[in-house]
């Protein structure tokens, strides 16, 4: 007995799609904690790294755009991968969005919490 080959029809488009809604919805996030730490106050909060400006709200800026950007390349390789017909996302993929969704919730909480 075959095992007849699974007809997608528009499911990788679909996927596609919603996840690059919810990027761009990351993104829209992750604008609102750079605005909020160019606006905030100077000085206030500083961590003592050596590099000036950068504060608290500047490591939840950077953390934020860390985790935007590991989205992005899970949202490409992701594309790709449904475009090419792999039925499930490999653990690693997973991981990374999970791990990356966690660390920019994160970083929009705390960028809440610190501001003035």
């Amino acid at each position: 007995m075959s095992v007849e080959a699974r007809d997608s029809g528009l499911q990788p488009e679909r996927t596609t799609l919603a996840w690059r809604r919810t990027l761009i919805s990351l993104l829209v996030v992750d604008l609102f904690i750079w605005r909020r730490w160019l606006s905030a106050k100077s000085g206030a909060g500083q961590v003592p790294t050596g590099i000036p400006g950068l504060d608290y709200q500047g490591i939840c800026a950077l953390t934020a755009a860390a985790a935007t950007i590991v989205l992005g390349g899970v949202v490409w390789v992701r594309s790709r991968q449904l475009h090419q017909g792999a039925d499930e996302a490999s653990a690693v993929l997973m991981l990374a969005s999970a791990g990356s969704i966690i660390a920019l919730g994160c970083a929009a909480v705390a960028a809440i919490a610190l501001g003035d």
